[in-house]
């Protein structure tokens, strides 16, 4: 009975284990369950996250590119509509308002650099000559006045020249020579207004000739809707534009030109009164 008892004690404990070990194994399983689940949510999670940042370092690399696109197709659509516009106005006479815009800015140009190459220092000048003077050496003088570009330096050593023939002799020569350069400063400049006044001229004039158009189309049609007079208006209208616009870009430089011409002009009549002092206390002083 006794082995029996313990034989029976022992399948006993042995069932119970074997249903612990039963009962343990799903729990573990679930676990390892819940711990899969977590892995796959973040494994999920992570190609979701990679590809927003690649979409945004995709954006950041098109942004730049785009900007640039639409930099050019604005330079492109700039330029496209300047030429669109050229042609509905007659490229006849945008032609010749164009023309007038390059003559006039060529003399513009031209004046710009003579009149850069004249100017100057004149005080610095004067102050070389004075110099000279001071120490009797009209031969110096001379040097330092052939040596030096501008009307400033040509009026002064016109006035040298004549030093010994008198104070009256050397005013006379400086201011007739003074006068000789003034007109070279202004040389070119009337031909500039002409082209100031021509653009616009032109312009009217294509104004004109469009209303006649429209008013030609009008009669042959029999119509005064507004689609047949629009050509014509369309063309009269550029013109008008395009010429006052010619002249405005002239009529600054041309004041630009002018101001250049004032700030030279000034500075020759001060060295002019500088050299007769200068002359005056050099004859003093013999």
């Amino acid at each position: 009975m006794k082995k029996l008892f313990a034989i029976v004690a022992m399948l006993g404990l042995f069932a119970t284990a074997q249903v612990n070990a039963q009962d343990a194994t799903p729990v573990a399983t679930s676990e390892e369950a819940v711990t899969a689940i977590s892995d796959s949510i973040q494994n999920e999670a992570t190609p979701v996250d990679s590809a927003a940042e690649a979409t945004e370092e995709a954006a950041a690399e098109e942004a730049p590119v785009e900007e640039a696109v639409v930099a050019e197709g604005g330079i492109l659509g700039v330029h496209k509509g300047l030429k669109t516009k050229f042609i509905e106005g007659g490229p006849e006479f945008m032609a010749l308002v164009s023309i007038a815009l390059v003559i006039g800015l060529a003399f513009c140009i031209e004046r710009i650099i003579y009149l850069s190459l004249a100017k100057v220092n004149a005080k610095k000048l004067m102050g070389a000559i004075a110099d000279a003077l001071s120490k009797g050496d009209v031969e110096a003088a001379k040097d330092v006045c052939r040596n030096t570009a501008g009307p400033v330096a040509s009026i002064c050593y016109q006035g040298l020249l004549r030093i010994d023939e008198g104070l009256d002799t050397v005013e006379r020569s400086v201011v007739s020579y003074g006068s000789l350069q003034s007109s070279m400063l202004e040389k070119g400049c009337s031909w500039i207004t002409l082209f100031i006044a021509m653009a616009p001229s032109l312009g009217f004039l294509g104004t004109v000739i469009g209303m006649v158009m429209a008013f030609d189309t009008i009669q042959r049609e029999g119509d005064i809707s507004p689609t047949i007079v629009a050509g014509g208006m369309k063309v009269a209208l550029i013109t008008t534009i395009y010429g006052i616009i010619v002249a405005l870009v002239l009529q600054v430089f041309y004041n630009f030109i002018l101001t250049k011409i004032e700030a030279i002009v000034a500075d020759m009549e001060d060295s002019s009164i500088t050299l007769l002092d200068l002359l005056t206390k050099y004859n003093l002083k013999k």
